[in-house]
């Protein structure tokens, strides 16, 4: 290999992110090494340009290997951050799809940046999921994100949509005084942890005649989305809790929004995807282990779903 080209790969790896040195993380210069000299060992690799494109073929899609056919849970979830595009600085989200395998094991099965929530962007997730290999999923954990709904029913028609019980909760209480609080929480909590779906309804109309003359729209959206909150209802305690708590998928949004501290402005959409690429690379290395109790959650998705999975 000739000294010019590997002075032009040397800085092609150091302005990779449009960043500082100093604001790179070491564990993100060890993947990105890593990950340069696999593209190094291919023989096919003879210019700069082809260096670029490799690259740029590795951090344009996150997760593209195929999937496996049926995942018990995926949960999708939103961390937005500030990109600047055309000179002007916007908020973009970066919809995470994260799942659990039959093996009980966790998995990121993609990552998008979206320009509108619509049905139509949904569907091209659900799509891109499905060309990979994905045929069935049981229950998918999502907040209100407008238009999934509409795209879950056409692309996994036999799924479970369960919207997300903590994102609900917090946005109820962002109406919520700070001394009114506490006791607004416990009587959310109520609703949640009832014995089964006929009691949790009736506890949410209470809490609602409760609370309807100091908060009369905190409780619209729990009574609207009803449908998509009653599934939890018929689940064991163990899996109501993988549903209920973000415990799954926060340390990958932890990771993510310690991005958002180090760096106030992306420059492009492939900017923040890069940076997105090398911190999901981190942090799924660990991720060898089975989710806590996986062999009761599997019999009982066995009993409830019988036959597909």
């Amino acid at each position: 290999m000739k000294i010019p080209f590997m002075i032009y790969l040397y800085y092609i790896i150091k302005g990779i992110f449009s960043m500082e040195e100093k604001e790179r993380k070491i564990a993100e210069e060890e993947a990105m090494n890593k990950l340069v000299k696999e593209i190094l060992k291919n023989g096919d690799v003879k210019t700069v340009f082809d260096v670029e494109s490799k690259l740029k073929q590795s951090f344009g899609k996150v997760i593209q290997s195929m999937l496996e056919e049926i995942y018990p849970f995926v949960y999708i979830d939103a961390i937005h951050f500030n990109v600047k595009e055309n000179g002007v600085i916007g908020k973009k989200a970066a919809y995470v799809a994260m799942g659990i395998s039959k093996e009980g094991i966790k998995e990121v099965l993609g990552i998008y940046i979206g320009e509108n929530e619509s049905s139509k962007f949904w569907m091209t997730v659900f799509n891109n999921l499905k060309n990979r290999g994905i045929k069935d999923i049981l229950i998918l954990s999502s907040d209100g994100l407008t238009g999934i709904k509409e795209a879950i029913q056409v692309a996994f028609p036999k799924a479970e949509h369960q919207t997300c019980i903590v994102h609900l909760r917090r946005n109820t209480l962002k109406y919520v005084s700070h001394k009114d609080k506490y006791k607004f929480a416990q009587d959310l909590k109520a609703i949640y942890t009832a014995s089964d779906e006929e009691i949790g309804k009736k506890l949410m109309y209470e809490v609602a005649e409760k609370w309807k003359e100091k908060y009369p729209t905190a409780m619209d959206r729990w009574e609207e989305n009803w449908g998509i909150i009653s599934p939890f209802f018929k689940f064991s305690q163990k899996i109501r809790k993988m549903i209920y708590t973000t415990n799954s998928i926060e340390s990958l949004n932890s990771c993510y929004r310690r991005l958002n501290k180090s760096r106030n402005v992306y420059p492009t959409k492939d900017s923040l995807m890069k940076v997105l690429y090398l911190s999901t690379k981190k942090v799924t290395k660990n991720w060898t282990s089975k989710v806590p109790e996986w062999g009761e959650v599997l019999r009982e998705l066995e009993i409830i779903y019988n036959g597909r999975i």
